[in-house]
Order: structure tokens, then sequence, then C-alpha cells
């Protein structure tokens, strides 16, 4: 009996919250959107790992995770999905966000809710998933 695996892309998105404030990375391709650190999982790495690595490399802040806020699976119609896993993390230490453009990020912020009303952002989603962590306090 044959098998035919799916191709899948795995991603990590990291939401990291200190108090009531949020880090978010302006991006550097199209608008300039700003959105939590995150992005590919390399071949032979962890999620974990990943979502360390990528908030690093984006946003210059070195964080440890307290836990998973969600996985998400998307089938796409050509035949390849995407599984991605949604971390909630704080920051290990005071490091400053990344205030240096590089081919990561144009930088990094510290944002509360209220601040993300007139910042362009990647989607609607970044607001929501605020809301909801603030809300499981």
């Amino acid at each position: 009996m044959s098998v035919n695996l799916i191709p899948t892309k795995l991603f990590v998105v990291v939401v990291v919250r200190s108090d009531n404030r949020f880090l978010l990375i302006q991006e550097v391709i199209g608008n300039r959107p700003w959105c939590f650190p995150g992005g590919r999982v390399e071949p032979g790495e962890t999620f974990v790992a990943a979502a360390k690595r990528e908030t690093l490399e984006e946003a210059g802040i070195p964080i440890i995770l307290e836990g998973i806020l969600k996985i998400q699976h998307v089938p796409h119609i050509n035949g390849q999905s995407r599984l991605g896993v949604f971390f909630l993390a704080r920051p290990e230490d005071h490091t400053p966000p990344k205030s240096q453009p590089d081919q990561e990020s144009l930088g990094a912020k510290w944002f509360t809710l209220k601040e993300l009303e007139d910042l362009p952002l990647r989607t609607k989603f970044v607001k929501s998933i605020i809301s909801e962590v603030l809300t499981q306090v």
C-alpha cells in the first residue's frame, strides 16, 4: 500500500507579552505592516527552537516560552498545507527591541492594545489575539 504525504509548511507565531504591552515587528515587505514575530520552522528544527530563533532574529529579544495559544492547520487547494503553533512568551531579560533594520525586519517595538489603533497591521488577527490574551488573565 502506497501512502501519499501532503507537503506541509511548518511555521510559528510568537506573542511576546510584558505586562499589558505586546512585542510587534515591522515587516520589510509590502506596505511594511506590523505583526508578531514568527516564521518557518527550518528542517530538523523543533517548533520551540524556531519560536526562540525567529523572535531573536526579527525582534532582537531573547524569550521564555510560557505556553501554546493555539495550533492552526490550513489545508490548501494546491495540495500544500500549513501547520502553525502560536506561542505565548515573555522577555527573558530587559534587552530592548531591535531598532536597526535588516533583512529580518525594520525593527520591533512594544505596544498596548490601544496603541495599535492607527498602526498598519498585517491582519486583524493581531488585535484579536491580543484581546484574547488580555481576557485570559
